[in-house]
């Protein structure tokens, strides 16, 4: 459940004298009480970032709730949409957008160094100055990004051997210098103002699924996902630029250059492992399997990705707080603990129930031609569910301006992509991609283990990963044990069923674990009658 892990943690975080859960209070005074000033109950602010009335701990946790809402139903579009453009397309043309879409959309990931988290993290004066010269960085990586994807394009296309992937590509990277006009969002989002960000970062996903399936159901193919994916961005960087609070102005500092390159290099770093992994993979998986294989991977990718876009509003809501209390060591590691396990409420049983209705979700919905997806979908259902464990521990390094471990471990999985998982390919086919990116998923978590063993000392991954699978296990056992007894065909009706029996053992068995995190939880979202009586 992704909301009460915003809620919670980022209530936490803003209120730290107020424990979460079982936890005893900080030893720290709280942070409004710093200084000799007296501070009003009602309204507070915190290291000149953001302003709040009526308790931080209930604004934080209503903004939080907010957050999470726009993102729960951003990523459930564009879940809606992959599934529903499939529909329309053949696995050959899905294929060929999967090619498109890795080789452009994975190429941008190296424009995504990190500026906009390094503004949030930074503290300087003038934010308007500081606002500029962020701006003003993102807008010459953005169009950086933009030539350095129109030069590697006819690359890509000889590579694949297929000239067609060559003006849908070149048409997609037009959407990159958009990313550098919705950079006002990073004011609001490093004032926690939630419903503001949120309100104009949803312009994006809105246009484009509009657009998309608008074009998808008058036969325009592919061509519906790339216009969607080129639309969308610029719609939400007019109405970002139209409601920026600072002017938006070029300012060039080479100081501030250093400062912020020496916090996003290793975040380059980052992005060209995971270019190389998702590139390359496809790569062979053309060479060796054809365009239907290529679709089948790109499938899963848009179903099982879900997990993540849901892990990403813990980590986005929980970022600014994290970063204005990166000094308070005991908090942070209680922030993390917490925000894992009430993400883990929805992402791990997420993960399972995929692997468990893959064989009901293609037959039942998608139809037969989607078969080769079955296995794919069973196996990273689990592989996504593991991958959760951990899952934001990269945020609280990044709080605190250490970027280089998140860099070393994308580089170890890269390398095990390049030594074990691409010659499993190769050699086996879609059964040696499962292989190899379950290896590939091992590692990254023993490298995350050791980065929060060395952040947080005291932690352990395996106490961690058994509490997070606890509530699932008698919901898998109960739906298993079922099929085992009745023995009944599949139908709609019967795969709804389960669905509803997982749902339901799920949420009781999480209740009896988590019984005391969630009765806080519930605290957070209650009126506060001082807050009231001060806005009367």
């Amino acid at each position: 459940m992704p909301t009460p892990a915003c809620t919670a943690v980022g209530a936490h975080m803003a209120d730290p004298d107020k424990p979460i859960g079982d936890a005893p209070p900080a030893e720290h005074p709280p942070a409004e009480a710093v200084g000799s000033a007296p501070v009003d109950p009602v309204t507070r602010t915190f290291e000149g970032r953001f302003s709040v009335v009526g308790g931080v701990r209930r604004t934080v946790a209503r903004g939080t709730l907010v957050n999470a809402g726009f993102l729960v139903t951003v990523s459930l579009l564009g879940l809606v949409k992959g599934v529903l453009v499939a529909g329309f397309l053949s696995t050959e043309d899905y294929g060929l957008w999967g090619v498109i879409a890795v080789s452009v959309i994975t190429l941008t990931w190296l424009a995504q160094t990190g500026i906009g988290d390094k503004y949030v993290q930074q503290d300087e004066g003038d934010q308007e100055a500081a606002f500029q010269k962020a701006f003003t960085l993102e807008l010459v990586f953005s169009l950086g990004a933009m030539v350095f994807v129109a030069l590697c394009v006819p690359l890509v296309g000889l590579a694949y051997g297929r000239s067609d992937v060559l003006l849908p590509a070149l048409v997609l990277a037009l959407a990159l210098p958009a990313t550098a006009f919705t950079s006002p969002v990073w004011v609001y989002y490093r004032q926690m103002r939630f419903l503001r960000q949120r309100l104009l970062l949803a312009v994006d996903p809105v246009v484009g699924f509009a657009v998309t399936i608008g074009l998808a159901v008058a036969g325009v193919g592919y061509w519906s996902l790339v216009i969607g994916l080129v639309v969308g961005p610029w719609a939400a960087a007019l109405a970002a630029a139209a409601a920026s609070p600072y002017r938006m102005r070029l300012r060039w500092e080479r100081a501030t250059m250093r400062e912020y390159i020496s916090f996003s290099a290793p975040l380059f770093i980052q992005g060209a492992s995971g270019l190389l992994i998702a590139q390359v993979a496809l790569l062979i998986g053309e060479w060796q399997l054809g365009l239907a294989a290529v679709g089948a991977i790109t499938l899963t990718s848009q179903i099982t990705q879900f997990t993540d876009r849901v892990d990403a509003i813990v980590t986005g809501a929980l970022y600014p707080a994290i970063c204005a209390m990166r000094d308070r060591r005991e908090l942070l590691y209680e922030s993390f603990v917490k925000s894992n396990r009430l993400a883990l409420m929805w992402g791990f049983p997420f993960g399972v129930a995929v692997s468990l209705f893959a064989d009901d979700m293609v037959r039942l919905g998608l139809g037969e031609k989607w078969a080769l997806a079955i296995p794919l979908l069973q196996a990273f259902g689990l592989i996504a569910a593991a991958n959760h464990m951990g899952f934001n521990w990269h945020a609280f390094y990044r709080a605190e301006g250490r970027t280089w471990p998140i860099a070393i471990v994308a580089g170890a999985m890269a390398a095990v992509a390049v030594c074990v998982t691409f010659p499993l390919i190769a050699a086996e086919g879609l059964d040696g991609f499962v292989i190899g990116s379950a290896v590939m998923v091992a590692v990254g978590l023993a490298g995350r283990a050791y980065y929060l063993s060395r952040l947080f000392p005291g932690f352990r991954m395996w106490r961690h990963m058994a509490r997070a699978m606890a509530p699932t296990v008698p919901a898998a056992l109960a739906v298993l044990g079922l099929r085992w007894i009745a023995g009944m065909d599949r139908s709609v009706v019967v795969a709804l069923s389960e669905l509803v029996l997982y749902g339901l053992v799920t949420v009781a068995a999480t209740f009896a674990f988590e019984r005391p995190l969630l009765r806080e939880v519930a605290t957070y979202l209650r009126p506060d009658r001082r807050a009231a009586t001060a806005s009367a």
